[in-house]
């Protein structure tokens, strides 16, 4: 199975209030070349949406985001997740999401914290909150000593910073909810939601090189 950092510069985050809007929200996202969706628990809402996501959009990658306990670990997976992201970790979630079966990106904002990731075989990591965390200037500093260790910094990137992001050599993927703006969801404007996920879709690449 391919690496979740490499089906798409950007994995949208996505927090669902009404489930109907699941299935098209997530079309318009798939359309517009952002194919992994995560969405998180933050919402009652967030199983359904998963649920619904997997049921009928099989062009999505649909993943949970905010686990944060083993029990919605296998909820998540029951439901149709197929990777997971974690906005931290620890031993009892970290193996939880290993038994799984599906993979996973456990949460880190410091360096102590990639390193047990490391001894423990895991190498795929978010970075969050990244732009409070240090942002690019923290993951430069990683990638000396931890080269091994890839990221998806998420939390306060936006269409302006994620190119910069994208440019260093241990970032897969960001992730973020820019081309979710409330108002085009309230307004189920799918349209204007697709036009954003295929610009976000084209920023890899086009930032600076640091």
């Amino acid at each position: 199975m391919a690496s979740v950092l490499d089906l798409a510069p950007v994995v949208p985050v996505v927090v669902v209030d009404d489930p109907s809007d699941a299935v098209p929200l997530a079309r318009a996202l798939v359309a517009g070349g952002l194919p992994a969706i995560e969405v998180t628990l933050r919402t009652p809402a967030g199983l359904d949406a998963i649920r619904e996501i997997a049921d009928a959009v099989p062009d999505a990658m649909v993943g949970a985001g905010t686990v944060i306990t083993p029990e919605q670990v296998r909820e998540s997976v029951a439901a149709g997740a197929r990777f997971l992201v974690s906005p931290g970790w620890t031993d009892v979630l970290l193996d939880a999401m290993r038994a799984s079966g599906v993979p996973y990106l456990p949460g880190v904002s410091t360096t102590s914290e990639v390193v047990a990731l490391l001894e423990r075989g895991v190498r795929e990591m978010k970075f969050f909150p990244a732009e409070a965390a240090g942002g690019t200037a923290y993951l430069k500093s990683l990638y000396g000593p931890l080269p091994q260790a890839r990221f998806c910094p998420t939390g306060g990137i936006g269409p302006a910073s994620a190119p910069d992001y994208l440019a260093l050599p241990n970032v897969g993927c960001v992730g973020g909810s820019w081309m979710l703006p409330a108002d085009a969801v309230a307004a189920r404007d799918w349209g204007r939601v697709e036009a954003l996920a295929r610009e976000a879709a084209g920023l890899r690449g086009s930032g600076a090189q640091v």
